[in-house]
Order: structure tokens, then C-alpha cells, then sequence
């Protein structure tokens, strides 16, 4: 079940022992989901419990992980040495890490850690300092596997462009149902159902898919409704292949478009142009968005509008599909060939009650940015 070639996975390890040498680190411990699945392959959503791959600079890993995840690891990575902790009152699965990392000579080593990510809860980060603390110096690493991971390799690029395909099929398959009385329902069943029903994978987190006034929120709400004869709607999706995620985002109109959507519309389309424009090499993320929100204020609309742009995207899992890297103001990540960027233009006028957003997915090129997305960038409406 593995989704790329041994060669690829030797090259993703060969990266990381070099930065792991760039910094001085004898040892890494990686808790976050996606930096297992980038590695080494291993496909699950155990790691809301505690598991750790145990990196070391040699190249030698071994994962700490539940039992009812060795057939997982077994099945679905190239790891080969899998140790289990066992579920049980007072467990300290810390204790266990610390017995591995001994084992390999680690008493001592100066040892990277993914802090920041949910695959470690709080809880489980203060027993891994409580047990590892003395044991060997520990230093924030959080940042090392997300960086290697935002240039993507030809074969991840052709999973983010099969998962762009499925987002448009997915959307033309739920165009037709956006009428008078359709219920929300049966537009996310369209949706979501489309890519399940064509080899795609769930979304690391849900669908957003809201209408009326609902239409100006941009997370997954609890709740349904049926839309009106005069109505937005407002989706974000993404196709997803192997994990790798190609985000749209649109605010549909059932019915004829107002005059405020008309207007939020010329904005949005033309503040995407203008991050276009920005999103090459040369650029950072931060001058993305930096584009995006000259033309906000140009359209005197800086109150409805977000702090955010958009993020990288790639393999993710829940609870969020997006990458830390962000298009944020002063963010000085640079932009270069072969990421996978989501861009959106997210606009919320509250005042009078009117959604407007436009969002698709781009792989970087030495030039302009090539859109994944062959859907048109258009006020769509149903009247």
C-alpha cells in the first residue's frame, strides 16, 4: 500500500539526515502525522493516541505506536522496527520512548522533537520532557520536516493534480442539484460523495458548505437547510489522492446576483490576479499577501476581509488540510518552483449580510503559477 517508490522514500530520507547534520541532531522525534507519512509511508489516524518515529542521524528509525496499529504500520509503511506500548491504567508511554532511545545510544544526544503538532497533546509533551528532559538535550525541530515537505517531487505533484480533478468533477456533479429547495444535504452528499466514488480519500477536515446567512462563515457547522428562491452559497472543498489535498473554495448564487455580490466578486477576482501575480520565485508569502490586501483596501474593504490568504497544501491529515506555512503579512518564506499553494479570497460583508469567496489551488512554476483547477474563475449563479 505503499504510494511511492523505495528510490522516493530513500531521497526524502537523505534530505532530512542532511538537515538533521545542518543542525547538529544526533536524533529526531517526529509525532506529526504527515512527517510519518512523508518518510516513511505510514498511513493512519493513531496518532490521536501517542506514537513517535525515532529518527536517528544514521538513518535508523523505529516507531513507537499502539497495538492496533502494528498491522497498520506493517501494511501501509517501510518501517521495519515497531515497538508497542501497552494500553493500560497509569500508562506512560514516555517511558517506553525513553527505553527505545537508550537502546539506540541516545543518552546524552542532542535531539530534534515536533512540538508543535497534534499528533502530541499537550499532555503527552509535558511526559515526554518529565521522562526525557535529563535524558538527552531536547530542541525544537517542529519546523524541519514542513520544510522539506513544501517542495513537492513529480510524484507528489501528480497526486495534487489527480486530487484537483476530483475537485472539479466533484463540483460539476453537484452544480446541477443547486436550485430552489435543494437541501444542503444533498449538496455536500454531491460533493463529498463524487471523490469517495472515484478512488479519492476524506478530507483531513470537513467540508464547508453553507448558504443564507451561514454563507458568510467559513467553518463546518452541524445543521442543514434548504435553500430559498434568492440565495449564496458558499463551499469549500478539496479533492483528495494518497492524502494530497487540492483545495476550491466558491460562494455560489441561487437565483440572480446582487449588486453587493457583483461588487464583492470584481474584488475577489481581482485580488486573486493580483496574488497570481505575486506567487513566483523572487516573492514571499508574505508579499502574496501583501497583493491581496492592497486591492482589499482599494475596494474599501480591510473589515471584510481575513488576516490569512491562504497556505501551502499537500499530504495532511485531520484535523486540518492546511500546511503551516501561510500567506500572512511579513511571513518570509520564499516562493519557489514546485509548491502546491492554496490561495483564497475570502470576503464577509456582515453590514449588509453578502458572502463572497474564490479560492483554488496553484503549483509554482519559474514563472506564473499554474492553476490545478479548470474550473472558471466566475460569478456563477442559477438565474
Amino acid at each position: 500500500m505503499l504510494h511511492f517508490t523505495p528510490d522516493e522514500f530513500e531521497r526524502r530520507r537523505e534530505r532530512l539526515r542532511a538537515e538533521m547534520a545542518e543542525r547538529k541532531l544526533d536524533a529526531l522525534l517526529l509525532f506529526a502525522q504527515d512527517s510519518l507519512y512523508w518518510l516513511t509511508g505510514f498511513d493512519t489516524f493513531g496518532f490521536c493516541f501517542f506514537q513517535c518515529l525515532v529518527v536517528k542521524a544514521d538513518g535508523e528509525m523505529r516507531l513507537l505506536a499502539r497495538s492496533a496499529d502494528l498491522r497498520q504500520a506493517q501494511a501501509t509503511s517501510n518501517i521495519k522496527t515497531i515497538v508497542l506500548w501497552r494500553d493500560r491504567g497509569g500508562a506512560n508511554p514516555a517511558i517506553e520512548l525513553r527505553d527505545i532511545m537508550d537502546d539506540m545510544g541516545l543518552l546524552g544526544a542532542r535531539v530534534g522533537v515536533e512540538w508543535a503538532t497534534h499528533g502530541l497533546t499537550a499532555a503527552n509533551g509535558r511526559l515526554v520532557e518529565e521522562k526525557l528532559g535529563s535524558f538527552a538535550s531536547l530542541q525544537d525541530a517542529s519546523d524541519l520536516v514542513p520544510a522539506l515537505r513544501l517542495v513537492k517531487s513529480e510524484a507528489e505533484i501528480a497526486y495534487v493534480q489527480e486530487a484537483a480533478r476530483l475537485g472539479d468533477e466533484a463540483f460539476e456533479a453537484m452544480w446541477p442539484l443547486l436550485r430552489e429547495g435543494a437541501d444542503e444535504a444533498d449538496l455536500l452528499h454531491a460533493l463529498q460523495g463524487d471523490i469517495l466514488r472515484k478512488g479519492g480519500d476524506y478530507p483531513a477536515n470537513p467540508f464547508i458548505l453553507g448558504s443564507g446567512t451561514d454563507a458568510l462563515l467559513c467553518r463546518y457547522k452541524s445543521g442543514r437547510r434548504q435553500l430559498s428562491a434568492q440565495d449564496q452559497l458558499t463551499i469549500e472543498w478539496s479533492g483528495v489522492k494518497a492524502q494530497y489535498h487540492a483545495p476550491l473554495m466558491r460562494t455560489l448564487v441561487v437565483g440572480r446576483p446582487l449588486m453587493r455580490h457583483e461588487e464583492l466578486f470584481a474584488a475577489g477576482s481581482q485580488a486573486l490576479r493580483a496574488v497570481e501575480d505575486a506567487m513566483r520565485p523572487g516573492n514571499t508569502f508574505g508579499d502574496v499577501f501583501d497583493a491581496h490586501a492592497r486591492v482589499m483596501e482599494d475596494h474599501d474593504l480591510v473589515r471584510h476581509r481575513l488576516a490569512a490568504c491562504g497556505y501551502s497544501v499537500g499530504a495532511r491529515f485531520a484535523p486540518s488540510w492546511m500546511d503551516p506555512q501561510m500567506f500572512v503579512s511579513g511571513n518570509a518564506e520564499p516562493i519557489r518552483p514546485n509548491m502546491t499553494l492554496f490561495a483564497h479570497m475570502i470576503i464577509m460583508d456582515s453590514d449588509s449580510g453578502t458572502a463572497m469567496s474564490l479560492g483554488q489551488t496553484y503549483l509554482t512554476t519559474d514563472g506564473a503559477p499554474e492553476s490545478l483547477s479548470r474550473l472558471p474563475v466566475e460569478l456563477a449563479f442559477t438565474g
